[in-house]
C-alpha cells in the first residue's frame, strides 16, 4: 500500500506529540509513527515535577497520554510501527514501515534517544523506583540520601556534581581506574567533598525488587574479584544515551555519538526533513525543551509546504 502525506512524524515522545498537535491544528493531517518506544523517555518516568502547568506534578505516562489525546483530537493519525528504512534522496520521501511504503512531502524526526542501561537482572524492574538515567528529573526525590552514579565520562561527572545539591553523599562507581572525563569536569567532581570514588568496580545487580525500591547494589572489584553489597537509595546511570537515528545514516549529518546535526534549531541538510527533541539535543534533554523543538519543527513544516505550493 502506498500513501502520500503532507507530513510524517517519526516518534511519539514530547517532541513528536507536540509536532503532531501543531501540524494537526494547521490542518496538515499528520501521520505519527509511534516507534519502538512509544511515549519515549517519559513513558518510563514516574513523577514529573518540572513540566510547567502541573503544580502537583504528573505521572510521565499520563502526561504523554494527554499529549497524544490532544493531538488526536485535532486530527493527528497514529500508527503503531517502526521505521525500517527511509529514502531522503528525493521528495516525496519514501518511508518503509513494516510491509507498508509511505510517501511524504516533509518529515519530522522525533525518534528520541534511548538511555544506555547496564543490562542487570533487576534493573528494568526498578526504573522509576531508584534506578534513573536522568539526574535533573529525579535527583530531588533523593534529598538527604546516599546515592550512586555509574560511569567515568563527562556525563557521569556532571550527574554526580548536580546530584550533590540533593544527596548527602554521591559515590561514583567506574569499571576502570582511569576516567574518560575531561580534566575540568573530573577536577570539579574530585574537589566536591560530597563525592566519593570507587574504581575498578562493576555492578552485578541492583536490589531490592521485593521492596519495590533500590536498597543496595551488588558490586564486584575487577582486580581482586571480591563481591559485596553496597547500601544505597538510588542508582543513576551516567553512561550516556544512544540517539535513535541509525536509519538515517549516510543521509543526514550526525556527530560522533550519532546525534543528528541541525541548523537554525531543527533544519537538517535535506530540504523538507526536520529533526527535534532528544535525537538532536545532547545538551538539555528535557521534556519541555523537546516539546519546544517539536513546535518549531511543525511551524517549519507549515512554512515549507506553503512555499512549495502544498
Amino acid at each position: 500500500m502506498t500513501d502520500i502525506r503532507n507530513v510524517v512524524i517519526i516518534g511519539s515522545g514530547c517532541a513528536g506529540h507536540t509536532a503532531a498537535l501543531y501540524c494537526a491544528r494547521a490542518n496538515l493531517k499528520p501521520l505519527v509513527i509511534e516507534g519502538h518506544e512509544p511515549g519515549g523517555q517519559l513513558s518510563i518516568t514516574t513523577l514529573v515535577e518540572n513540566f510547567p502547568g502541573f503544580p502537583d506534578g504528573i505521572q510521565g505516562p499520563e502526561l504523554i497520554d494527554n499529549m497524544r489525546k490532544q493531538a488526536a483530537r485535532f486530527g493527528a493519525e497514529y500508527r503503531t510501527g517502526h521505521l525500517d528504512k527511509a529514502d531522503l534522496s528525493r521528495r516525496p520521501f519514501t518511508l518503509t514501515i513494516g510491509k507498508d511504503t509511505i510517501q511524504t512531502e516533509t518529515l519530522i524526526i522525533a525518534s528520541g534517544a534511548s538511555a544506555r542501561w547496564l543490562g542487570l537482572p533487576n534493573e528494568q524492574a526498578l526504573i522509576g523506583r531508584g534506578v534513573s538515567s536522568c539526574a535533573t528529573c529525579d535527583g530531588f526525590f533523593f534529598s538527604g540520601k546516599e546515592i550512586v552514579v555509574i560511569g567515568g565520562g563527562d556525563s557521569a561527572m556532571e550527574e554526580a556534581t548536580f546530584l550533590t545539591r540533593f544527596a548527602s553523599k554521591v559515590t561514583l562507581i567506574h569499571r576502570r581506574s582511569e576516567f574518560r572525563a575531561s580534566k575540568i569536569m573530573l577536577d570539579r567532581a574530585r574537589s566536591n567533598p560530597k563525592i566519593a570514588f570507587l574504581t575498578d568496580t562493576v555492578v552485578d545487580d541492583v536490589l531490592d525488587v521485593s521492596k519495590k525500591e533500590v536498597t543496595a547494589l551488588k558490586l564486584r572489584n575487577l582486580k581482586t574479584g571480591e563481591s559485596w553489597e553496597f547500601p544505597t537509595s538510588a542508582m543513576f546511570l551516567g553512561i550516556g544515551h544512544i540517539p535513535n537515528a541509525k536509519m538515517f545514516e549516510g543521509q543526514l549529518e550526525a556527530d560522533a555519538d550519532g546525534y543528528l546535526i541541525t541548523h537554525n534549531n531543527v533544519l537538517t541538510k535535506v530540504e523538507g526533513a526536520f529533526a527535534c527533541g532528544d535525537v538532536q539535543d545532547r545538551r538539555y534533554r528535557q521534556a519541555i525543551t523537546a516539546a519546544g523543538s517539536g513546535c518549531m519543527a511543525a511551524l517549519e513544516v507549515e512554512k515549507f509546504l506553503e512555499e512549495h505550493g502544498h
